[in-house]
């Protein structure tokens, strides 16, 4: 998923509070049908630099839609920090959007809802097959022996994004590969007045994914392999405090960036006040935000040693954006229209060249755009480097319960607070107690 802003994933009671900031066309029947065959409702997942930029680029492809079928689609652009609430309202009260965006990492949590139309052998057929997709894509879409929940929309990967006039500045002429590196190079960038390395503190998702690919390079993961937490295993916790060390110790993330949660290390990225920024598809982003293509250039994100690649040299989790459905539409059929439209081969590089993301169809990514400076890296990333979150019902209780862990240590240590290994373990701890008991 986009790492943007902050899931703020609420419990289902939480969910059913906010049952009236729900709309759309599902019904609370739980049937499906045709009974609207002329009308849609989406909601879109906030890509872009502003929800007025995601209005820009989608409602022309909408009009295409309603051209081509006759169906008109209500858009309605939902900001990360609410769309998973909303999205698990929907499921509770049976009043949703026909379709709608979910981060993959979601996939699993909301297929245990029951709530998505399945993506079995023949929904796939009707918008061209499975075997469209790439791989990796179809890997964060639901719990793996199970039909998906889900169809990839956007792909993207971390990378390490870093402003090339402040590197030549403070005599660096290549980016880190390491993190050490990195360290090393974030304090010579110091000494000239600007700051290292931005992050969003507060933001959830992007805590969860750091921390995510940090327990990977350790050698780690947060769920043991028959899907129980294992949130304070001595190595999860080598790479959350590892991040967090980031500020706390190696003071290369400035203490502001503790309350970041709404792309301000992009916007501050973007200003030039910060030389890097470790971000998933951010080229179209600095484009929005005033930066010119010629003042950035990107890198793999770093790894403990040597190059990225499969286990322990894992550098990015697979990110991205699938489509779903839910079960208890008015128009299953234009639904399933939409869907194929999104997923064609022409909509998929005018979406992913708008937003700077790799498409998740095999064929769209043979346009040369996709080898360009913002996306040759992501896709060499996706292709060998990158690893799927975990796969399991309670992910998104997970993002929740760790993001807000980390979260916590980000402000202990902006406010000149310890952050030591008995303080992260305490903290993963009260995170892991937080979990649904099985």
């Amino acid at each position: 998923m986009r790492s943007i802003r902050a899931a703020a994933v609420g419990a289902v009671t939480l969910s059913l509070a906010l049952a009236a900031t729900a709309c759309g066309g599902g019904s609370s029947t739980g049937g499906g049908s045709n009974d609207s065959p002329k009308t849609l409702t989406y909601w879109a997942s906030n890509q872009g630099a502003s929800i007025e930029v995601d209005k820009k680029v989608l409602q022309p492809e909408l009009d295409k839609f309603e051209k081509q079928t006759g169906i008109k689609v209500k858009l309605e652009v939902v900001p990360w920090a609410d769309l998973l609430n909303r999205i698990l309202t929907a499921t509770t009260s049976g009043q949703g959007p026909d379709i709608l965006n979910i981060g993959n990492t979601w996939s699993a949590s909301l297929q245990a809802t029951g709530a998505l139309v399945p993506w079995d052998a023949k929904n796939f057929e009707k918008i061209g097959g499975k075997d469209r997709f790439v791989d990796s894509a179809l890997g964060s879409t639901g719990v793996q022996g199970q039909d998906p929940a889900a169809v990839p929309l956007y792909s993207m990967a971390y990378a390490l994004y870093y402003n090339k006039k402040i590197f030549a500045d403070a005599g660096i002429s290549k980016p880190p590969a390491t993190w050490d590196e990195l360290v090393a190079d974030g304090k010579k960038i110091q000494a000239t007045g600007k700051q290292a390395i931005g992050t969003e503190g507060s933001n959830l998702s992007e805590n969860i994914h750091q921390v995510f690919v940090l327990a990977k390079q350790h050698g780690a993961d947060f769920f043991t392999a028959d899907g129980k937490p294992d949130f304070t295993n001595d190595n999860a916790v080598a790479a959350v405090k590892q991040y967090v060390d980031l500020m706390a110790r190696d003071k290369v993330i400035p203490v502001s960036n503790a309350e970041y949660s709404q792309n301000q290390s992009l916007s501050d990225f973007a200003k030039g006040k910060t030389a890097m920024v470790l971000w998933q598809t951010a080229s179209a982003t600095f484009k929005s935000l005033g930066m010119k293509d010629s003042d950035w250039a990107v890198a793999p994100a770093p790894v403990q040693s040597g190059a990225p690649g499969t286990g322990a040299q894992v550098n990015s989790m697979v990110a991205g954006i699938n489509m779903a459905v839910f079960k208890n539409t008015h128009n299953l059929d234009g639904a399933t229209q939409f869907v194929k439209f999104m997923t064609s081969d022409d909509e998929q590089k005018i979406l992913n060249k708008a937003y700077g993301s790799i498409p998740p169809v095999k064929s769209a990514q043979s346009d040369p755009a996709f080898n360009a400076q913002g996306t040759a890296v992501l896709r060499q990333t996706l292709a060998s480097s990158a690893a799927a979150l975990p796969q399991v019902a309670d992910e998104s209780q997970f993002e929740t319960a760790v993001g807000t862990a980390v979260k916590e240590l980000f402000a202990d240590a902006a406010a000149g607070r310890a952050v030591t290994t008995e303080s992260v373990k305490a903290k993963l701890l009260k995170a892991q107690q937080q979990m649904p008991k099985k």
